[in-house]
C-alpha cells in the first residue's frame, strides 16, 4: 500500500513539463532482500508485490511502440521477480540499453550464482548501492554483513570486466547516513576511486550522489525522531532553479509492479498518478506521442531532487 504523506501535498514546487521521452523505469516488485533504513520503497524481504509475467510484456510491447533508447529496471531488488530475465533478455534484443538497479548483495545470494554472469552476457549496465567506502557504515544503513557481501559481489563484477571493459558500465550510489545534503559528487567519487583500489583492488566507472527522499521508510522515520520540518526546511532552503532543467522526470516515466503510470519512482511511492491525473492510468493505455509538453506531478517532496547540486537517477545534476 501507498504511503501517501498528505503533508507533502501543499506545496509552492514550480510547475514543470515533459520533454521527450527517452527512459522508461520499471519497478518489477518491492520484495527485497534488504532492508535499508534509506529506502524510499519502503522494500524487504517480506514485501509480497512482485510484476507478473503479463504486464513485463506489456513493458517490451510498449519500449518498442515507443522506440525507446532506455530500460531502467529497479525495485526493491528486481532480479527477485522470475520475469527479470525475460525483461532483460527481451529488450537486449531491440538494442535497448539496459541499466539494472542493483542492490549488490543479491549476487551473492543462493540460487543467483549465475545472475552476475548473465548481466555481462547481455551488456547490462550496474548501477549499485554502496553508501559508503567504510564497513562499519554500511552496515549500519543496510544491516549486518551487507558490506562484505557488497565487496565480494563487486569483486566478481570486476572479474567479468565491469568497471574496466568498455561495455560493461559499473556505478555506484551513495546516500547520505541521515537527513543531510550529499557532499560533492566528485570529490566523493575520487575517494571512493582511492579506497575502493586500495583496499579491496576494486574499480568502477562513476559515483552517483542521491539525497535521502523524506517518504517511505525514511520519512516515516524522521517523522518518529522529529526531524521531518527540519529536513523539508533544509532541502527547500538548497532548492536551486537551475536544477529544474535537469530532472528526471522530465524525459521519464515509472512504471509499478502492477503497470500503472507515474512520474517518477517517487510519485509511484506516494500514489500520485500520471501528471496529476485523479485516476491512474496503465502502460497500455498511454499514448506515448502525448506527453511532450505534459503537466508533471509536484509535491513537497521534488525539492529532494533540486536541492544543492540536485539529485537524479543519474547522480547530481549540477
Amino acid at each position: 500500500m501507498h504511503a501517501t504523506f498528505p503533508l507533502l501535498q501543499e506545496t509552492a514546487f514550480p510547475r514543470i513539463f515533459r520533454k521527450r521521452l527517452e527512459v522508461l523505469q520499471v519497478n518489477l516488485g518491492y520484495r527485497c532482500n534488504q532492508q535499508c533504513l534509506h529506502c524510499h520503497v519502503n522494500a524487504s524481504p517480506k514485501r509480497k508485490e512482485m510484476m507478473g509475467r503479463e504486464t513485463v510484456l506489456e513493458v517490451i510491447d510498449f519500449v518498442r511502440r515507443a522506440k525507446l533508447k532506455i530500460l531502467d529496471i529497479t525495485g526493491g531488488a528486481p532480479e527477485m521477480n522470475p520475469g527479470f530475465k525475460y525483461l532483460v533478455e527481451s529488450a537486449h534484443s531491440l538494442g535497448v540499453k539496459i541499466i539494472d538497479r542493483c542492490n549488490l548483495t543479491i549476487l551473492e545470494e543462493p540460487g543467483y550464482e549465475d545472475l552476475a554472469s548473465f548481466l555481462a552476457a547481455h551488456r547490462v549496465e550496474i548501477t549499485a548501492s554502496l553508501p559508503c567506502y567504510l564497513e562499519e557504515n554500511v552496515d549500519r544503513q543496510r544491516g549486518t554483513g551487507v558490506f562484505k557481501a557488497s565487496i565480494a559481489a563487486l569483486r566478481r563484477l570486476n572479474r567479468l570486466g565491469y568497471g574496466e571493459h568498455s561495455e560493461l558500465t559499473l556505478n555506484l550510489v551513495f546516500n547520505p547516513q541521515g537527513p543531510v545534503l550529499p557532499p560533492p559528487e566528485a570529490t566523493l567519487e575520487q575517494a571512493y576511486k582511492r579506497e575502493l583500489k586500495a583496499r579491496y583492488g576494486i574499480v568502477f566507472n562513476h559515483l552517483y550522489t542521491l539525497a535521502n527522499m523524506p517518504i517511505q521508510r525514511f520519512g516515516s522515520t524522521l517523522i518518529s525522531r522529529g526531524e521531518f520540518n527540519a529536513y523539508m526546511s533544509l532541502l527547500k532552503q538548497a532548492h536551486r532553479d537551475g536544477n529544474l532543467d535537469r530532472v528526471m522526470c522530465l524525459n521519464l516515466i515509472s512504471i509499478d509492479w502492477q503497470g500503472y503510470v507515474y512520474d517518477c519512482d517517487f510519485n509511484q511511492m506516494l500514489g500520485l498518478p500520471l501528471g496529476g491525473e485523479k485516476m491512474r492510468i496503465r502502460l497500455s493505455d498511454l499514448a506515448h506521442d502525448n506527453l511532450d509538453g505534459a503537466s508533471i506531478r509536484v509535491a513537497d517532496h521534488c525539492y529532494g531532487c533540486t536541492a544543492g547540486a540536485g539529485s537524479s537517477c543519474g547522480g547530481a545534476l549540477t
